[in-house]
């Protein structure tokens, strides 16, 4: 792991190939989180790893290896919800089971912030460039980078205004969290460095 990096994102999709490596990497770098250390551009790494399956098994091995890194890395796990997990915390449950059985500590699992979509990505960048998403579908699949990193920044600025984002999916309401935080129905669970945290309820899943 390079010595820069303090964010590594494990996500759904191939490498070079996927909206949300784009999606993702964009918000992160647009909201530039206010605890992060001043560093060059590498201070972010995407890991998409296919299908959530996927993600799921490899969620274990790159917790260890920011783990071992040091306090100033922290592992997002970005994955979608989809038609098997009622919520948050089916798919938490999920991704606990497999850390357990590969050796994780439950204090070691916390130390991860997990983002989770419902149904997926797709749902929210609807959102964004309508205004009226359908929750009762997907939303219509997003072929174009422009399209994905346009919507990404635009939900960057409503999180760095503090802005309220009514209406966003899966949630009915919230509040955009100011300095430089991740808006509302996003899961952390753990600190990030110098005590900043990435939203206000710890520990607690909820789903965009």
């Amino acid at each position: 792991m390079a010595s820069r990096t303090q964010i590594v994102c494990l996500c759904e999709g191939k490498k070079g190939a996927s909206i949300d490596e784009v999606f993702i990497n964009k918000l992160i770098r647009t909201i530039k989180p206010n605890w992060l250390r001043p560093v060059g551009a590498n201070y972010v790494r995407m890991e998409p790893r296919g299908g959530r399956k996927e993600v799921i098994a490899e969620m274990p091995n790159q917790l260890r290896l920011c783990l071992n890194a040091g306090g100033d890395t922290t592992l997002m796990v970005w994955a979608d919800c989809d038609h098997d997990c009622a919520d948050g915390e089916v798919l938490k449950a999920k991704f606990w089971e497999e850390a357990e059985r590969q050796g994780i500590t439950k204090e070691q699992f916390d130390r991860a912030v997990f983002v989770f979509a419902k149904d997926r990505l797709e749902n929210w960048i609807e959102f964004l460039q309508t205004g009226n998403p359908d929750e009762a579908k997907e939303g219509p699949r997003v072929t174009h980078n422009r399209t994905a990193a346009d919507a990404a920044k635009k939900l960057a600025e409503f999180c760095k205004a503090g802005r309220s984002v009514d209406g966003m999916p899966h949630r009915s309401s919230g509040r955009a969290r100011t300095g430089g935080r991740l808006p509302a129905g996003i899961e952390s669970g753990r600190e990030s460095p110098r005590n900043a945290r990435l939203k206000e309820d710890k520990g607690q899943v909820r789903d965009p």
